[in-house]
């Protein structure tokens, strides 16, 4: 019953499902692994202290930047160049900007030092300048910005000075010198106060280390994945037991009852336009008797009709044509119109034939008579 699943197309159904189930099973196993890495990351970081209370340590020593070392104070001396600004940046619920420095290094490159971020916007703004000659700055590290980064601006088309993410990739493009990829962000006021009204900016968490709805996302195509490869498990079922129904069904001659009521309608119909048939043929032999019937009394009317002679010769002729119309045969000839269906009685024909010969008899009796005298 089941030899259909050796045919050319259940091989490419079968085939499908092979490599469906297991497909589905493993992207949703990842998704699973990425929530669950997520999650784990989340618990560590709660476990640790605050990154910023940990003893500051050199730049070149936290580097590359990681989950382990981002948000980590970290040291570098040099002396402060180019200034941009990081406009659409938000703080304690309020727009405004970074001011941000390049911190030239003796190795010749230069880190990303975030001074402070002042309200409004970039444009109109007055910006306190950076403290001159050779500093040493300890801020927090933070790894490089991507398009994915709260509050970047990958838009373009910024104007001279303004910067819409802070990244190594974007800042090589604006400087003549090597950057670092990474930067630091200052948690207190500069020394000396030329930090003027500059709010210190908080490091970030390093991203993928907390439980954010991209976290969630990934749990939930899990369960999505998963429940592809039970729908692709089920409809194979279903179109097996589809399959081996209607194998089943031909194998026992079964007919579906839609076939056999049109089949029994058809019979219906049939009987009813013979039946019809025999009506109309019974109707046209009632209406051919009836036509017999009435040529019997037309051919007894003939008799007297014939006669040519006096009176008398009427009265016999007359006599004998009464007698004649008593004759059972004429008897007959009703009985007959009335049984029989679409013939002639020949005994109405011979009742009439003999009522002419009656009448010519009764002329030459009477004519004999009238010699005699």
């Amino acid at each position: 019953m089941y030899r259909f699943l050796l045919t050319p197309r259940w091989w490419g159904i079968n085939l499908f499902v092979v490599l469906a189930i297991p497909f589905c099973v493993f992207m949703g196993t990842w998704q699973l692994g990425r929530f669950e890495d997520r999650v784990q990351s989340h618990e560590q970081a709660e476990k640790q202290p605050d990154p910023s209370t940990r003893a500051a340590e050199p730049l070149d020593e936290l580097l590359p930047v990681d989950k382990v070392t981002s948000g980590r104070p970290a040291v570098a001396t040099g002396t402060y160049a180019d200034q941009f600004l990081v406009p659409g940046r938000e703080l304690d619920d309020r727009q405004g900007f970074y001011v941000l420095n390049m911190l030239r290094t003796d190795s010749g490159k230069a880190l990303p030092v975030v001074r402070g971020w002042l309200p409004g916007t970039a444009s109109d703004a007055k910006v306190p300048a950076a403290p001159r000659g050779e500093v040493t700055v300890t801020g927090d590290l933070q790894a490089s910005e991507n398009a994915r980064s709260k509050g970047v601006d990958v838009r373009g088309g910024l104007p001279g000075g303004q910067l819409g993410m802070i990244s190594a990739a974007t800042l090589v493009n604006l400087v003549p010198y090597d950057v670092y990829d990474a930067w630091v962000t200052l948690p207190k006021p500069e020394a000396g106060g030329t930090g003027g009204a500059m709010k210190p900016v908080p490091a970030a968490a390093p991203e993928g280390s907390g439980l954010d709805l991209k976290a969630f996302q990934n749990l939930g195509y899990t369960g999505e994945w998963f429940v592809f490869a039970g729908f692709v498990l089920f409809m194979w079922f279903r179109l097996v037991r589809r399959e081996a129904e209607a194998a089943r069904d031909v194998a026992l001659g079964l007919v579906p009852d839609g076939a056999e009521e049109s089949g029994a309608g058809a019979e219906e119909s049939k009987a009813g336009a013979e039946e019809s048939e025999g009506s109309e043929a019974g109707a046209d032999g009632l209406k051919a008797g009836a036509g017999g019937s009435e040529a019997g009394p037309d051919g007894a009317g003939a008799g007297p009709v014939g006669s040519p002679d006096s009176a008398s010769s009427q009265d016999a002729a007359g006599s004998e044509t009464l007698a004649g119309s008593q004759d059972p045969a004429g008897s007959q000839d009703t009985v007959g119109s009335e049984g029989a269906v679409g013939s002639e009685d020949p005994a109405g024909s011979q009742d009439a034939v003999g009522s002419q010969g009656s009448g010519v008899a009764g002329d030459v009796r009477a004519a004999e008579a009238g010699s005699g005298r």
